[in-house]
């Protein structure tokens, strides 16, 4: 191949201006070829990634899954093939044949970036702004581990992580949340390469985003970079170099050109999301003097990119550098490889704190508010499970997030509970980062009616198979007089909504106890707490229920003779055993099941689904909410009692009565489906139009 001297650098950058074209034409190409994609930010950050990944990044492409590696995020997750190139040349197991599926069914170069679909790929990008406040997280981890782990002389935990982001990212009022927190938290190895193009999808971004992006970091606490010309390598080096001197976390604004290197697409919007076109990819490639063929790179150009070598060399010094550590602290040497370990396990020491907990919940029979159970289990948990990272979203003392020894996180110090501040949705998406990092298992809290404002953090921690746990109190209008604003309706159906999910809303501290046990035990997916602010009373008959509860529903009350089935989770599973003993008194023998996990029960086997809730039995489920995700289990001629409107400012015990979420209701309603009123129910409440 022959470069055309005009329009690349001279001298010792030449070799970097020709490794950035490859990054370029790479990402043309790819994107031509799917006839889908976006080829203006990997264009237009190419210089950035051969001054990063060249020159300082700290990887090892024949083991993606390195402890000490250094995190590296594409928040503008829609350059992906970016960061696929990258992967590739640097020889990651990402095959040219992948890089000519881009975008293609079961390939390994989805359209956004997957983690645990590409080899070296940190965390699942594209939801502009989640990226950064995953690296956020990651940043924390490391820095948790680094305070906890290293001794003198022995630093087996140092490495930084690294984000590219853009307009789009800082647009988002998250990266607002999470990076205000890391400036607070003093990240020093968090360092951020802001993509300055000035434009997005609809054009120029003057009409619409006017931040002093610079000052607004400053004022977060973070060292800022500016005006960095993002296509000049020595300015990148310097600023590179400047970042890693900074005690603070570190923002490097680059100048840059969209789809730099297209003559006629480079800085403007067309060059974001669309093919270049045969046409000005030839035009391009002239330009750019390069004269390979489509996915093809030259053995020179490739060799220059190759990390193998300089990987293994890393980490091989690593290696010595732990080996040492692991004679002089054996015991600390053991215990982070366990808890950095891919998909750890629980220890036996907090599987036997779990089996405490659920014994004492089950042998007390308290009447207790589940919030309240949820942090009895946490004083077991918390002091036998040092990688538990709790968290609350400034409602500690509301969610009972915090056990008895815990050491609460404020400002740069160090600790197990995070204090997030009013951040929801930058409390999701830095605990997805801090679970994808590895050595912690993160939870957190937040009122029920709050996730909406961390759903799609909810909804990335399931799409990623983390481990997350969310903990939702007040779960309901049980919470009572703070009104609708803050009375959950619709939101535990939503939550159930999004796949990989699973929500537990149990009746009792032992349900809550499993819930918690059966959560901390799941390796693939996220769940959620939803707890009570209201005491409930025991649920159970004395008998071992543990292992029924983890199958997400069970029979709690089973007469002979049995004609109606009550099915109910939370709080309203007291109301559904009031109302059994009320039709008893009538001589009708009624079924209670509780279901404290919807998701769970229904992967269990269709025998056990069948024999829980048999379909013979007229069939009720009641739960303070709402009601459309229920009638897949009481069929068309059951009924769901609920609450589909908003509520109320008033007492809890009112608002139960006002909604007709009572035994008395239920059990009349039991009593009209078996003599054949089939219409369905209605809310008792009054309509809204008649406030």
């Amino acid at each position: 191949m022959t470069m055309n001297p005009t329009s690349v650098a001279s001298g010792a950058n030449a070799l970097r201006a020709t490794c950035a074209n490859a990054l370029r034409v790479l990402a043309m190409d790819a994107v031509q070829a799917a006839n889908s994609g976006h080829p203006g930010m990997p264009m237009g950050m190419a210089d950035i990634a051969e001054a990063l990944w060249r020159h300082h990044l700290k990887h090892d492409p024949a083991d993606p899954q390195w402890m000490d590696r250094d995190r590296f995020v594409v928040s503008n997750g829609h350059g992906s093939m970016l960061l696929y190139a990258l992967l590739h040349l640097s020889g990651y197991a990402l095959p040219m044949a992948e890089l000519k599926r881009f975008r293609q069914l079961h390939s390994l170069t989805p359209g956004h970036p997957e983690v645990g679909v590409t080899p070296g790929v940190e965390t699942t990008t594209g939801p502009l702004g989640q990226g950064i406040a995953n690296a956020v997280g990651m940043a924390l981890a490391e820095k948790l581990l680094a305070d906890e782990f290293n001794r003198p002389g022995h630093a087996v935990v140092d490495h930084r992580t690294y984000v590219f982001l853009g307009d789009g990212c800082l647009m988002e009022g998250l990266s607002h949340e999470a990076c205000s927190l890391a400036g607070t938290w003093g990240l020093r190895k968090l360092v951020a390469f802001y993509d300055d193009n000035g434009i997005s999808i609809d054009g120029d971004v003057k009409g619409w985003f006017g931040d002093d992006t610079p000052g607004r970091f400053e004022a977060y606490g973070w060292t800022v970079i500016r005006a960095v010309d993002g296509h000049d390598f020595d300015a990148l080096d310097r600023a590179i170099a400047a970042a890693h001197a900074s005690e603070k976390p570190v923002l490097i604004c680059c100048r840059t050109r969209i789809g730099q290197g297209s003559p006629n697409r480079a800085g403007t919007a067309k060059a974001h999301g669309e093919a270049l076109g045969a046409a000005e990819i030839a035009l391009t490639r002239e330009a750019l003097g390069w004269t390979a063929a489509p996915f093809e790179i030259p053995a020179p150009v490739a060799q220059a990119w190759s990390a193998l070598a300089r990987g293994a060399a890393a980490h091989g010094e690593w290696r010595e550098r732990f080996a040492a550590y692991e004679r002089a602290y054996p015991d600390l040497a053991r215990e982070l490889l366990r808890r950095t370990r891919p998909a750890a396990g629980l220890s036996e020491e907090t599987e036997a704190a779990l089996a405490t907990a659920c014994a004492d919940a089950e042998r007390l029979r308290a009447n207790v508010a589940t919030r309240k159970a949820s942090q009895d289990v946490l004083q077991e948990v918390g002091p036998a499970t040092p990688e538990l990272l709790g968290g609350s979203a400034d409602l500690t003392g509301s969610n009972l997030t915090d056990w008895k020894g815990h050491r609460p996180l404020k400002g740069q110090g160090t600790g197990n509970h995070v204090h997030y501040g009013v951040r929801e949705f930058g409390m999701a998406a830095i605990m997805n980062g801090v679970m994808l990092h590895g050595g912690f298992r993160p939870f957190g809290g937040t009122f029920l009616t709050f996730s909406d404002y961390a759903r799609n953090g909810v909804r990335m921690s399931a799409l990623m198979k983390l481990p997350v746990v969310y903990v939702f109190t007040h779960d309901s209008i049980g919470l009572g007089e703070d009104g609708p604003t803050h009375q959950p309706v619709e939101h535990a159906s939503s939550l159930r909504l999004i796949p990989n999910v699973d929500v537990w809303r149990p009746a009792d501290a032992t349900e809550t106890a499993v819930a918690w046990r059966e959560t901390l035990r799941r390796t693939d997916g996220p769940g959620c707490l939803l707890l009570t602010r209201q005491a409930l009373p025991h649920a159970g008959d004395g008998t071992r229920r543990l292992d029924a509860i983890a199958r997400g529903a069970y029979v709690l009350r089973r007469p002979a003779g049995e004609r109606v089935a009550l099915l109910a989770s939370g709080s309203e599973v007291g109301v559904a055993l009031a109302a059994a003993e009320l039709l008893a008194a009538d001589g009708i023998a009624a079924r209670v099941v509780s279901v404290p996990c919807m998701d769970v029960f229904e992967r269990q086997d269709a025998t056990y689904r069948r024999h829980i809730v048999p379909r013979h039995l007229v069939r009720i489920a009641i739960e303070a909410g709402s009601t459309g995700l229920w009638w897949k289990f009481v069929g068309e001629d059951g009924d769901v009692i609920g609450i589909d409107r908003f509520g109320e400012s008033a007492p809890a015990s009112e608002l139960f009565r006002l909604f007709g979420i009572t035994a008395d209701r239920v059990a009349q309603r039991a009593r009209s489906l078996l003599a054949g009123e089939t219409s369905r129910t209605t809310d008792a409440a009054p309509a809204l139009a008649d406030r």
